[in-house]
């Protein structure tokens, strides 16, 4: 497995996060993906970033599609890949009701072929087309106009992979047919196969490729403890923040996340807790949260739980583990990341000895 982590620009202090990033690098991180939610966005930091770092790759994790026209996408990929000299990955999502239309304003309308046709259009820009388009959501040049299709006059100097952040099944198969590479969430290996990589298969099928033609991303809070009662209070201080996935993210009728956990097997409880969340009850939500959830879908434990889960996570399919270390000061996050570093080389190293 490769490794990465993910980062946003508008969390704590700037040059502490930019600190974080220099020394993954130098621990071996592969990738730092650079989020945006609805607070900063993801190329500018990219940018800083591609300038403090030599060899680690740097994705958008996500650049959300309807905050931008496909074109715009597809300039600000091709600086950054041409910043970073080839390190950049494009990594694309739709976001939610909630983000879309309560902060920017702006219909969340299917979001599926939304999801095509800007792919479509930012690999004709990236081949250097002429780009001309005629889709549902898009048609390039603009109709009844005075202009004619044109190329950017930027061409792409390096490979410009395009992963795609999805969880929903028709947006898992739309993965498959598409993409370079999957950045998932609300993983759990046990259930994966029919919750993700059935439909994620069903898309590589239908364009003649496999599972080796995708990157598959998962990721998730890596934290040590140290006995049973550090491993007690840690489960328990995360419940509240999986009951703000399952109950507060999306809208009070869209929920990913939620519909996630519930192919998973909570349907029943990641109702309960929307219900409860949505009606103002957090703590009563966050106490529905089972030990089992929290434990299923994180890397929180032992020393030997954690390796342990990275050798299900690895047998599942994972092929980049995306960790997310805890720790209240900077020191704590990279020890733990430093750990967490060495845990994925040993599995890796358990798995090419048999």
């Amino acid at each position: 497995m490769r490794t990465a982590t993910t980062i946003e620009a508008s969390t704590g202090r700037w040059s502490e996060t930019v600190d974080f990033v220099v020394e993954a690098e130098k621990l071996g991180m592969d990738i730092c993906w650079v989020a945006e939610a609805w607070g900063s966005e993801a190329p500018s930091p990219l940018g800083y970033l591609a300038a403090r770092t030599e060899r680690m790759l740097l994705g958008s994790g996500i650049i959300q599609l309807a905050t931008r026209t496909p074109t715009a996408i597809a300039r600000a990929a091709l600086t950054l890949s041409t910043l970073s000299e080839g390190r950049f990955l494009l990594g694309l999502g739709s976001s939610g009701p909630q983000v879309i239309e309560g902060l920017h304003g702006v219909p969340f309308a299917r979001p599926l072929s939304r999801m095509r046709e800007t792919v479509d259009i930012v690999r004709q820009a990236v081949a250097g087309e002429k780009i001309a388009y005629e889709g549902r959501e898009f048609t390039i040049p603009l109709p009844g106009g005075r202009a004619r299709p044109m190329r950017m006059s930027m061409r792409a100097e390096y490979d410009l992979p395009v992963y795609l952040a999805t969880l929903s099944p028709r947006m898992l198969r739309l993965t498959g047919e598409v993409a370079d590479g999957w950045l998932g969430t609300s993983f759990v290996p046990e259930g994966a196969k029919e919750a993700y990589f059935d439909h994620l298969d069903a898309g590589l099928a239908a364009a003649g490729r496999t599972r080796a033609s995708l990157d598959v991303c998962q990721g998730a809070e890596v934290a040590f403890a140290e006995d049973e009662d550090a491993l007690r209070a840690m489960v328990a201080g995360r419940k509240k923040e999986l009951a703000f996935s399952l109950g507060g993210m999306g809208s009070a009728t869209t929920n990913f996340y939620n519909d996630a956990y519930s192919r998973q097997g909570w349907a029943e409880i990641a109702a309960e807790v929307h219900e409860r969340w949505q009606a103002g009850d957090r703590d009563g939500a966050a106490g529905l949260v089972t030990d089992e959830m929290v434990l299923g879908t994180t890397l929180i434990g032992t020393e030997d739980m954690v390796r342990e889960r990275l050798r299900v996570w690895r047998a599942a399919g994972v092929d980049t583990v995306r960790l997310y270390p805890a720790g209240e000061t900077l020191d704590a996050r990279l020890t733990t990341l430093g750990r967490a570093l060495d845990l994925v080389r040993r599995t890796e190293a358990d798995g090419a000895h048999g």
